[in-house]
């Protein structure tokens, strides 16, 4: 049973949601008793960055028949998201998130046996996904199980056969993952059937097989798996685009971190806004590092992510608006 409907044309994107557990100041989970509840993970985060910069977006992710479940896709539908979420026997998965300092963040996963894992090719019968502009996929899913694997290829492989381009967010969890040989195979093999890749540093360089290499020969040679574009996340340096063989930059933009955690989903989702928009690699790469610097300014793992409205105002001005 699903508590959603088919999607609409815009961006797909599928994977788990999470509960999310996080301290309401800083401190540790042993010590603090003031608590936050809310809801997480990258492909829903993602989501909803989307939406809140008016782009069409349906997520599709199992879900516990519990408490947690039921919010994930209460929030991610209150954002303005299209969920489809078949419902599980297994709990939802949960994150605790703890802040030991300013700008420091602690991240712990339970998560294992979780219903957002039992994701299956199966799944994809609920929604077209070749009614879709875009199909959007990150590098956790595979990790979760077996099924939550076949999922992903098959989600792909039936995008690139209606002719739906797919992006691919490396997004690299080693807590998931035995042995980062295993993790760099299927990275690789999603990348060379991807147009578009993400990846931080040293996932590119995980992906690439390079450590220590400058950023755009990183993109350069993940670009020769196969996908036309690859922007490689520099974090407070900014980040850089790949395509038709040049390479574009664009500086970080100045906030006061409060949280990072999200900030690289806000930046996935404005670079996918602006490229659905038409906007050039310069645009696309701007409208990122503004979101993922926004992303930066608030607690908790989507909450801060910017409308479009929120970009029109300065992110360095006075908090105080009179």
């Amino acid at each position: 049973m699903s508590t959603g409907d088919r999607g609409t044309r815009g961006v797909l994107t599928l994977g788990e949601g999470l509960g999310v557990l996080r301290t309401r100041g800083l401190g540790s989970l042993a010590h603090e008793t003031d608590l936050v509840v809310g809801t997480g993970g990258a492909e829903g985060n993602v989501a909803i960055g989307l939406a809140r910069l008016g782009t069409a977006v349906t997520w599709l992710g199992r879900v516990g028949d519990d408490g947690l479940g039921t919010r994930v896709a209460r929030e991610l539908r209150a954002e303005g998201v299209t969920v489809v979420a078949p419902l599980d026997a297994a709990a939802t998965g949960l994150l605790i998130k703890e802040t030991p300092a300013p700008g420091r963040t602690l991240v712990t996963y339970h998560r294992a046996g979780s219903a957002g894992s039992r994701l299956s090719p199966a799944d994809l019968d609920l929604v077209d996904i070749g009614a879709f502009d875009l199909l959007h996929v990150t590098g956790i899913t595979p990790a979760l199980s077996a099924t939550a694997h076949a999922a992903i290829d098959a989600a792909v492989d039936r995008a690139r056969a209606a002719g739906v381009p797919v992006s691919f967010d490396v997004n690299h969890r080693s807590s998931l993952w035995a042995d980062p040989a295993d993790a760099a195979a299927v990275y690789r093999s999603l990348a060379a059937r991807a147009d578009l890749v993400f990846a931080g540093v040293d996932e590119a360089e995980l992906l690439a097989g390079l450590a220590g290499a400058p950023a755009d020969d990183l993109a350069r040679a993940i670009a020769g798996l196969g996908p036309s574009e690859v922007v490689v996340k520099l974090g407070e340096d900014g980040a850089i685009a790949f395509a038709d063989g040049a390479a574009h930059e664009r500086a970080a933009v100045p906030v006061r971190v409060v949280d990072t955690v999200g900030a690289g989903d806000a930046f996935v989702a404005g670079y996918l806004a602006a490229r659905l928009a038409g906007e050039d690699l310069d645009g696309r790469l701007d409208l990122a590092v503004r979101t993922g610097a926004a992303a930066c300014t608030h607690p908790g793992d989507w909450e801060g992510f910017p409308t479009r409205r929120d970009l029109e105002r300065d992110l360095g001005a006075d908090p105080v608006q009179r």
